[in-house]
């Protein structure tokens, strides 16, 4: 199939596939006796791989090893990395979550005080205050 064809298969752009390619994530494809790309099954399913763990945030060069490792037959060992990360990340989510909770609840308060027509404490003591418990 052709470089478009591909794309579309896979759900991003002719460009992408080019840096894919460019930077060794895809392997080069073969030219027709008219020099455009062709790419088989195997190319489709590794981008399809690289892509679906980029949609996870995986960084492109680990997704690009787990597909290496998939390629050569080591799919269970990336089964086993990619629970480890999912956990990983998930409590990275977590923590982001409760930290913008506090932040909302600050900004409330602040916007508590705003309506009243209270001139605001400066803000770095509202972040102090919530700390010592002193609300």
């Amino acid at each position: 199939m052709r470089i478009g064809e591909l794309a579309r298969r896979a759900g991003t752009s002719a460009h992408a596939v080019r840096y894919y390619e460019r930077d060794g994530l895809l392997p080069p494809a073969r030219r027709s006796a008219n020099g455009f790309r062709e790419y088989g099954p195997e190319a489709e399913e590794r981008l399809r791989l690289l892509l679906g763990l980029r949609g996870l945030d995986v960084p492109l060069p680990r997704a690009a090893e787990l597909a290496t490792m998939c390629a050569d037959g080591r799919c269970g060992q990336v089964s086993h990395e990619l629970r480890s990360y999912i956990a990983a990340q998930r409590a990275q989510i977590k923590r982001r979550a409760r930290g913008l909770h506090d932040l909302d609840r600050r900004l409330a308060r602040l916007e508590s005080q705003l309506a009243a027509g209270d001139l605001p404490r400066p803000l770095i003591m509202l972040g102090k205050e919530e700390r010592d418990g002193n609300l």
